[in-house]
This record gives structure tokens, sequence and C-alpha cells, in this order.
């Protein structure tokens, strides 16, 4: 809903001139504030419960880096009467972002999943997905967002994000105490970070007019095709899970770790490999699709707890 309310922020009052120059830098040190506080709150240690199921960790990293960018590939190809070129990369770059940590883990807990290897993989994700996607991105869509995407931005991903989240990681040793009394609090920090990224995409999105170029045809588009990405991912990943003969709490962690796109991650990371107001048309696909995924999410762990072996008191 917060994010809601900056997109039509952005869309209503945008900035400009100095003051749209004081935002992109603030941004970027929000971005930094961001990553730091995602290593910082990072525990190894209560990760070390969850490392010792690698198939879980394989078939979940699978999904998210191998399975997603292959159903991309077709996207490539979507016809200019079909989706404009902003939206038809944006739709390829929803395939390549990891997957949430906060709501992979929290709906295995409410599903009576396997809350601790999903912590794993939903978090060995993110820390992947800094490196991988926007080597997925170089190597799918090298010419997107108005320039070509090569190691510069590799590096500036580097900078403005692996390198926060490593000194985040060390930071530990001083900030694990802070960060977890004020966990709570530290959730609307995140929160407010990613509605600023969100406000100034769509502010820079109205003052260069990219927005009047958006047609009915591409909302249609993200539309139909997240929906049909979301179902069939749903089906494929519990229907892998049981291929795979895993016990139904990995299952549980695997529909709902494998189906998810980070917002969180996804937002700040596109707004460093792609320049120009045309990130904030590449990021609505990926918007449209983490609303999609908290609906459908929350009533499939409802449904998967309710009819649960042990039953719904017997999840703890």
């Amino acid at each position: 809903m917060f994010i809601l309310a900056a997109l039509a922020l952005g869309l209503l009052l945008p900035v400009s001139g100095t003051s749209g120059e004081v935002l992109d830098v603030v941004t970027k040190v929000a971005i930094f504030v961001l990553f730091f506080g995602y290593g910082a709150r990072m525990s190894a240690a209560e990760s070390l419960a969850g490392l010792k199921n690698w198939k879980l960790h394989a078939a979940i990293l699978g999904t998210t880096f191998v399975i997603y960018p292959l159903i991309a590939v077709p996207m490539l190809w979507l016809p200019e009467w079909l989706a404009s070129e902003p939206i038809r990369v944006g739709l390829i770059f929803l395939c390549l972002v990891p997957s949430t940590v906060q709501s992979s883990i929290t709906f295995t807990s409410l599903a009576g999943g396997n809350v601790a290897s999903a912590m794993v993989s939903a978090t060995a994700s993110n820390v992947l997905g800094v490196i991988f996607t926007p080597l997925l991105v170089m190597l799918m869509i090298p010419d997107a967002g108005g320039g070509s995407i090569g190691f510069s931005q590799i590096w500036d991903v580097v900078l403005q994000l692996l390198l926060p989240f490593f000194l985040g990681q060390l930071s530990r040793f001083v900030t694990a105490g802070f960060m977890e009394r004020h966990k709570a609090r530290l959730r609307y920090l995140d929160q407010g970070i990613i509605c600023l990224i969100v406000y100034g995409a769509f502010s820079d999105l109205r003052v260069s007019g990219v927005w009047r170029e958006l047609q009915l045809r591409d909302l249609l588009t993200v539309v139909v095709i997240v929906a049909a990405l979301l179902a069939f991912m749903f089906w494929l990943t519990w229907a892998l899970g049981g291929w795979f003969g895993f016990p139904r709490g990995d299952r549980i962690a695997l529909l709902f770790c494998g189906t998810k796109k980070s917002l969180a991650t996804g937002v700040p990371m596109a707004s460093v490999l792609f320049s120009g107001p045309v990130v904030s048309v590449l990021v609505l696909p990926l918007m449209l699709y983490h609303q999609a995924q908290l609906i459908v999410s929350s009533i499939l762990a409802g449904r998967l707890r309710n009819h649960s072996p042990e039953g719904p008191a017997g999840q703890g």
C-alpha cells in the first residue's frame, strides 16, 4: 500500500532541477544504507541449521536463476504491437531478480513448512542475486535502458549493493545486538527506503513524459503475463517438490521461496543497472508481480496449513 502511495505521489508531485539532483544523491545513500542493513541483519549462526539440506537449496536457487530466466527467453521476441520496449525489458528483468527473504520465510512458516531451510535459501538467493542478476541482465538484455550494460554497471552494483552488504556483515560484532532489538522498527526503515526509490523513479517518469508513451496494451500484456507466470510457477514448484520426493515441509519451502521475486532488491538494482526515467516503467511488471505473489501466497499458506496432516494446531 505504501509503495502504491509513493508511486502516486511521484506522478502527482514530481521533483526536478536541483531538487531532483538532491533526491538522486539521497536515493543512492539510502540504497547503501538498505544493503548495509541487509548484511548487518544476516546471522550466519542462525543459518547453519538449514545448510545441510542442499537438495532443497539447489532446487530453489535453480528455480530462481535457471528456470525463470529460461522462461524469459521467449519474451526477448515479444512483438512491438504486444508490448513496448520498456515493458518487454521489464518483464524479462522480473524473471532475473532474486527471491524475497522476509515473505518467503513468513509464508513458509504460516503454511507449516521448513523455516530453517527457507531462511538459508532465501538469504542465499538475495546474496547471489547481487552477482547473478546483473550478469543475467548483461547476457540477456545488454542494450536495455537507453545504453549498453557492461562491466561498468556491474562495478556500480559492487559499490552500491555488494560493498555495503559485506560492510554490514563485518559490522555484526558491533551492530548485531542493535539490529535484533530494533528488528521491527528497521523494517519500517527498509519500507521507507523502497518507497523513496519508487517515488524517485516515478517522479523522473512524470518529468520526462515517458509515462505518456505507455498504452493500454502494455498494461494488459503485463497483467496477463504476470498472472500466467505466477500460476505456472506455483504449479511447477509444487510439482517439482513431489517429483524430487521432498517431504511436505520442504515442498512448502520450495513453493514459497521458488516463486518469490524481491521488490526490495529488484528496485534498487534496476536503478543501478538502468539509466533514466525508463527505470520506472521497467519495474512496473515487478511491482505488479510482487503484489500478486503476496495475495496468492497468503491464500495458499492458509489452505496448506488447514490441510496439513497434523492439522492447523499441530504446526506450532
